[in-house]
């Protein structure tokens, strides 16, 4: 447990040159699939502080999901000792989640995840006495009260809390995929098997198409997204897809692009449009 000491140390020097500033939290969600109930246990003692330990009986090797949309960080393996095999996920504005004690770590470093997306599975690697999940969430290094879907967690003591966490529908949403500072310009129904969306990020110029589908999630079926900027080639991205195709990134600055997707046989193409 020293090196967490020492980090924890190291983020407090650096606040007092340059203290980031507070950020609204996310919605963070129960770390479990949707109606998955689980016992929120904290108490006195624990390291670090206002960390969080769900505990269920057969609990180990249930799925853990990502308590909101992020990019994973770190995907650690520290044996018997301590966190054991952990995962930390980045959500922005200074707001990290950890998952620890896992049997299994089923993403990498640099992967973006979707709220309610499988992270990995419960279990009882490290410093434990027995299977549970630790988790925390944390503000520019400092362990914050769990509150989950808006509700506070008991300091100290037990509650049961049902994860609300993405029941139905896709687990990605367009902003994330397309990535920071790209925010949704137009979008388009493909009937009921998906959605087309067009972003932009007005910093870089950029433009952004990616098609999320709406039906047969989570298993491999066809899908598209395309991106035009007028008197350039069309690039397409067309594949099997489990969640959404794309995403398709081209500079236009106020130059028409025409854009669309698919998902199996809807279809969407748009015309020369948004061209300033």
């Amino acid at each position: 447990m020293r090196r967490f000491a020492f980090a924890a140390a190291a983020v407090f020097a650096f606040g007092l040159t340059c203290a980031a500033p507070a950020s609204a939290a996310p919605n963070f969600q129960v770390p479990f699939k949707c109606g998955v109930t689980v016992t929120a246990a904290t108490f006195s003692g624990h390291n670090p502080a206002n960390s969080v330990d769900f505990q269920k009986s057969g609990i180990t090797g249930m799925p853990v999901v990502a308590s909101a949309p992020g990019k994973v960080t770190r995907v650690e393996n520290e044996g018997s000792t301590s966190y054991g095999r952990w995962i930390e996920l980045d959500h922005g504005g200074g707001w990290r989640t950890r998952y620890a004690h896992l049997s299994a770590q089923e993403v990498s470093v640099g992967q973006n995840v979707g709220q309610g997306a499988q992270i990995g599975k419960a279990g009882a690697t490290g410093g434990v006495t027995g299977p549970h999940l630790h988790f925390e969430e944390n503000l520019n290094g400092a362990t914050q009260k769990a509150v989950l879907n808006g509700a506070a967690v008991p300091y100290y003591g037990k509650k049961d809390f049902t994860s609300k966490n993405k029941c139905g529908g896709n687990p990605y949403s367009a902003t994330e995929i397309c990535g920071t500072g790209f925010s949704v310009l137009d979008q388009q129904a493909l009937g009921t098997a998906g959605t087309a969306y067009l972003l932009y990020n007005a910093t870089s110029k950029a433009n952004c198409v990616t098609t999320l589908k709406a039906t047969s999630l989570g298993t491999a079926s066809p899908a598209s997204a395309f991106l035009e900027v007028k008197g350039s080639a069309r690039t397409t991205d067309k594949g099997s897809y489990t969640y959404y195709a794309g995403p398709v990134k081209k500079t236009a600055g106020k130059t028409c692009v025409q854009w669309g997707g698919s998902v199996g046989s809807a279809t969407y193409e748009s015309p020369f449009e948004h061209c300033g």
